[in-house]
């Protein structure tokens, strides 16, 4: 359940929204029936141990709705309130997302992220709106609102979603607490909009390391998430701390030291027609210390010339680096 009521949503959010969020992804066994709990466990405190305020429990993956609420209920039984746990509303229909926000916020998720599915087509942005309404009111839990190309709304605007539908959100559902900034990418515009009009009134969120670091310098941006930045370890939710701080010109030094990592990563397939590469983003995270180990098909199959050139980009940024063998991955540091 909540830890606070649906009217404080925004004043709990302004308070606990101050930092880093990563993404964490569900582990199965070796024989793929079941969850890895010690897996995720492991994922949880890692995570905590990085320094990050939150994490999503991920669920754009082959996942039944049981077996994602298990996976909340096992992250937030582990953060036991040191860590946000974000649920993903990304199910394949309306009705299944709203049943799957019943079971996250009974499980104990702290936050609604809140996508769409690819079957969802929309004529209108009216019928944006009605989808939205619909899963805000069906939960007390604060909701962040994410304008991004990937679900399609650019043919009714550039922005994705533009201030005239994300103002009727704000307005009517009081629930609503964040926006993640990624409309119109890659143009900047979108997210320089939606902190002009809302930073007020909810947090805005600069998902995006390369673009958050230079922002956050100049306009302030309390919260940086949810994002693959597990692939930096620690360094993302130190940099953010420097800023905070005001300490720009070392945030900015340790924006470039990790520039070959981050083209490294950029290098890569990670967005294939709009859905996410988890394998990689798993393997990214597992180069820092993360569990790794089985995601069940349909999946993207992860290749070596990608797991080497993610591992020489680490390298080559001089952060730490697991020294296991990429065949471990495939395993999981506690396999069950």
């Amino acid at each position: 359940m909540a830890r606070y009521l649906r009217s404080e949503a925004r004043a709990w959010a302004r308070e606990h929204m101050n930092g880093v969020a990563n993404v964490t992804l569900p582990t199965m066994t070796g024989d793929f029936k079941n969850l890895n709990i010690k897996a995720i466990q492991h994922d949880v405190e890692t995570a905590i141990g990085h320094g990050f305020v939150g994490t999503l429990a991920c669920s754009e993956v082959a996942i039944t709705l049981p077996q994602y609420a298990e996976f909340c209920r096992a992250m937030a039984e582990q953060a036991a309130g040191r860590m946000m746990v974000i649920h993903h509303a990304v199910f394949n229909t309306l009705d299944e997302n709203l049943e799957a926000v019943k079971l996250a916020e009974e499980a104990g998720a702290d936050l609604v992220l809140l996508g769409y599915p690819p079957f969802f087509h929309p004529g209108s942005l009216d019928e944006v709106y009605d989808y939205t309404r619909a899963v805000c009111d069906a939960t007390n839990l604060g909701v962040i609102l994410f304008p991004v190309p990937a679900w399609g709304f650019s043919r009714l605007h550039p922005a994705d979603m533009p201030i005239s539908l994300l103002r009727r959100l704000v307005d009517d559902c009081p629930n609503v607490v964040s926006i993640k900034a990624e409309g119109g990418m890659p143009h900047i515009m979108g997210a320089i909009e939606v902190h002009r009009e809302f930073h007020e009134e909810v947090v805005i969120s600069s998902p995006l390391e390369y673009e958050y670091v230079p922002l956050a310098q100049i306009i302030p941006i309390p919260f940086c998430g949810t994002n693959y930045s597990a692939y930096y370890g620690s360094w993302l939710p130190r940099v953010h701390r420097l800023i905070q701080a005001g300490n720009y010109d070392e945030a900015t030094q340790l924006w470039y030291q990790v520039d070959p990592a981050r083209k490294a990563f950029g290098s890569l397939p990670i967005a294939m027609s709009g859905l996410i590469n988890r394998s990689i983003w798993k393997y990214q995270s597992w180069l820092q210390g993360y569990n790794g180990g089985p995601l069940p098909q349909p999946t993207p199959r992860l290749h070596g010339r990608d797991m080497a050139a993610l591992r020489r980009g680490l390298e080559a940024s001089g952060l730490w680096v697991t020294p296991d063998p990429d065949a471990a991955f495939f395993v999981g540091r506690h396999p069950a």
